[in-house]
């Protein structure tokens, strides 16, 4: 008898124990709150202030109002020219220059040279056609952009 009653006694204070740790159990424990660095609190209020606000307006207004027109503005790429005018003073007097148009003299006597060259060499080294026409080419070109050159110093092309 002994033995239930203290199991009976022991079942009652479980019961009382269990009962007041629910009732704790349900409140909630003090969590510390967390700082606000990024001001998204006050964000969030001064939206719900700025929506009410305008909500209250919107119910104020009159039911026929027209609404304001709209501005529409419209991008339109301006085309420039190509060319551009640089004007500049100097003491200097400039000289009026030709144009400069086309092959100058020492490159067409140059290019005619060495292929006149080539076509020497190549006939006149009968063993090794190859290496007479590098050589007669290469020694052609130089004659003939030399004399080119001459004459493009008695036009004025070249000082």
């Amino acid at each position: 008898m002994k033995k239930i009653a203290s199991i009976v006694t022991l079942a009652a204070v479980l019961a009382v124990s269990c009962k007041s740790n629910t009732d704790t159990a349900n409140t909630k424990p003090a969590i510390p709150t967390p700082v606000d660095t990024a001001g998204l609190a006050q964000f969030q209020q001064w939206k719900a202030q700025n929506e009410l606000a305008t909500s209250t307006q919107n119910n104020a207004a009159a039911p026929v109002a027209t609404p304001a027109p709209k501005t529409v503005v419209k991008y339109v790429p301006v085309k420039s020219s190509s060319t551009t005018s640089y004007s500049s003073t100097s003491s200097n007097a400039a000289k009026a220059s030709t144009t400069k148009k086309g092959w100058s003299k020492a490159a067409k006597g140059a290019v005619i040279g060495g292929v006149g060259g080539a076509a020497a060499g190549a006939i006149i080294n009968k063993k090794n056609r190859g290496a007479g026409a590098v050589i007669g080419g290469v020694l052609g070109a130089g004659a003939g952009y030399g004399i080119g050159r001459g004459k493009d110093r008695k036009d004025g092309r070249v000082n």
